[in-house]
């Protein structure tokens, strides 16, 4: 029997794609009429969401299960894709998770997972991504950033706002060199979001405690997301609230703004 053509349709590769955000973004861009090739480590949870997104839609959606704290995780990822016969048109770099504890508190080998994934993984997806787009004209690129990206750094979490810091950064680089090539890149900066983060990191318990007035969805992270990729726009913050919290972050000087924080922050400092 022949094997079947690769299908037609512009594909979005979406890491962290097991729920949350990245489950959003995935849903997001299949309503659009985008295959999905969904990344994370839970290959039951990606197979479920695949099944999903394929029968509502009429995708192709599918898993590629891996550690994206692994080194040169994203050859691997892309090649799976590359296996499939596809190219990838857009890309959502939304793996991620935080440390809750000191830097020196835990062993250096989850601090080194914690930036292949955030940092050297989205870099290396990106850069392997770019060159395609570039040459058909078209595509898009989308960090998932933090309010952290903002901040200064307090204890515990001790790389989170330098590894969003360098996601809006480096963002706004690939904006500028990727202006008139057709391929658009952007970074979204949520603030509290109703996710499975905070359950992750072992910080629910005083996440709970938040007014959750404050909270977004992450279908409306994304939405925001997709309004300023249309838009043009490099830098989005979804929220009133999270926008009105980061011009604070912007005027406030620093010997102010530390010791606000580092005791806003002290509870979601744990340690072992």
């Amino acid at each position: 029997m022949a094997k079947p053509a690769p299908s037609t349709r512009p594909l979005a590769l979406v890491t962290g794609a097991s729920a949350g955000i990245g489950a959003a973004f995935a849903r997001a861009y299949a309503a659009r009429g985008y295959d999905v090739a969904l990344v994370a480590r839970r290959a039951d949870r990606l197979e479920a969401l695949a099944a999903e997104l394929a029968a509502a839609h009429g995708v192709e959606a599918f898993a590629i299960a891996q550690d994206l704290g692994a080194w040169q995780a994203d050859e691997t990822v892309l090649a799976a894709v590359a296996k499939r016969g596809r190219v990838v048109d857009a890309l959502v770099n939304n793996a991620g998770f935080s440390i809750p504890q000191s830097f020196a508190a835990v062993p250096w080998r989850q601090q080194r997972d914690f930036l292949m994934t955030l940092v050297v993984n989205a870099c290396g997806l990106a850069h392997g991504v770019i060159a395609g787009m570039t040459a058909r004209g078209r595509g898009e690129i989308v960090n998932v950033g933090s309010l952290a990206a903002f901040a200064p750094g307090v204890a515990g979490h001790s790389l989170y706002p330098g590894a969003k810091s360098l996601s809006v950064k480096w963002i706004q680089s690939l904006a500028a060199e990727l202006e008139g090539t057709g391929v658009r890149a952007t970074c979204v900066c949520p603030g509290f979001t109703l996710t499975e983060f905070m359950a992750a990191n072992g910080t629910q318990a005083v996440m709970d405690k938040a007014p959750r007035r404050f909270f977004q969805t992450p279908e409306q992270v994304v939405e925001a997301s997709f309004r300023a990729l249309q838009s043009g726009k490099t830098v989005v913050v979804p929220g009133w609230h999270n926008r009105l919290a980061v011009g604070v972050l912007k005027m406030t000087p620093e010997w102010m703004l530390i010791p606000i924080l580092r005791r806003a922050s002290a509870p979601y400092h744990l340690e072992p």
